[in-house]
């Protein structure tokens, strides 16, 4: 019977995909039991502490439909066939998410979605150019071992992607923090306030730095709307996730209660930021030899020692070995 298996092209591609569906599906059961148990253990501590309000969750539910795109729409047709995206570490997901610039409500469920799809799309495309392009026939360990290694690298690749983007986000926030605070102190130096400040330096580095304009500006709605400036600035902190902006926030908060001036705080802060810039800037200044040395050595150097020892080796060629052969 394994004979025949192996013989027939046909029924090797087959049994392939059979034990590649037998293998996912268990998976797949797997983690949905896990999936389902973490739920029952979150909402058998959600209560033993209720945090949340009727009024807090009605509005949670109504801000998810309105925020409900192309990706969560296909993520919840998943969830209905009985396929669950919840993450058993979904808090910790939700932060590196939101790291990386994804704050839609649906987005830790489209990431899970997008795991699973990369999971199941590498290996599917391996096999498909392995038997269709491929002039000779693969062997089934081949094929088995190359879909494995495509699986999870589809696994973790979606992983790879956010933390780039994370690092990415984080870099283009910070390098263009300075260049806000120095606005902002010229802004409250000309007689504005902190919230007309932020406004007005928002809509300005709209083009130059669109990640902080964008902080600032989701900043000054908050304020518009109600909410307090310890609030605002804390879920500016949240949402920057970068450590620079967490200081700032809370310098702010500390000069609002206490009554100082907000021109001297952000005047000290922006001179430590443009110290801290320039200090960047040399670090990396210095590892530039390091870095070219490496092409340096790699490159230049056989060359230069190629056409250092090669007049030598041609007179060694031409009169030394002649006189050896004698």
């Amino acid at each position: 019977m394994l004979d025949l298996v192996l013989q027939n092209q046909a029924t090797r591609i087959a049994t392939l995909i059979g034990i590649f569906i037998i293998v996912v599906g268990i998976a797949l059961i797997v983690i949905n039991v896990m999936n389902r148990r973490a739920q029952v253990r979150a909402g058998l501590q959600q209560i033993a502490t209720p945090t949340n309000t009727g009024g807090e969750l009605a509005g949670n539910t109504l801000r998810h439909r309105e925020n409900q795109n192309a990706w969560a729409r296909l993520a919840d047709m998943i969830e209905r066939t009985g396929l669950d995206l919840t993450d058993t570490k979904s808090e910790r997901l939700r932060d590196k998410l939101i790291s990386a610039g994804y704050t839609h409500p649906a987005a830790p469920r489209i990431f899970t979605m997008a795991r699973i799809g990369a999971m199941a799309f590498f290996p599917l495309m391996y096999v498909i150019l392995m038997y269709g392009y491929s002039e000779e026939t693969p062997g089934f360990f081949t094929i088995y071992i190359g879909a494995s290694i495509l699986g999870l690298l589809g696994l973790y690749f979606p992983n790879l992607f956010i933390q780039a983007k994370a690092d990415r986000r984080k870099e283009e926030i910070v390098n263009g923090f300075p260049d806000c605070l120095d606005l902002l102190l010229v802004c409250v130096e000309a007689g504005l306030g902190i919230e007309a400040a932020m406004d007005r330096v928002g809509r300005e580095m709209v083009q130059s730095h669109p990640l902080v304009a964008q902080l600032l500006s989701i900043a000054v709605l908050r304020l518009r709307a109600g909410a307090s400036r310890e609030e605002a600035f804390r879920r500016l902190a949240d949402m920057a996730r970068v450590d620079e902006i967490r200081s700032f926030t809370t310098l702010l908060i500390q000069s609002d209660k206490l009554g100082t001036s907000m021109s001297s705080t952000l005047r000290v802060y922006a001179s430590e930021m443009r110290e801290k810039r320039r200090m960047r800037a040399e670090e990396k200044a210095h590892r530039l030899p390091v870095l070219i040395s490496i092409p340096l050595v790699v490159c230049m150097l056989p060359t230069m020692i190629g056409v250092l020892m090669l007049p030598a080796s041609i007179r060694v060629v031409r009169d030394i070995f002649p006189m050896m052969s004698r």
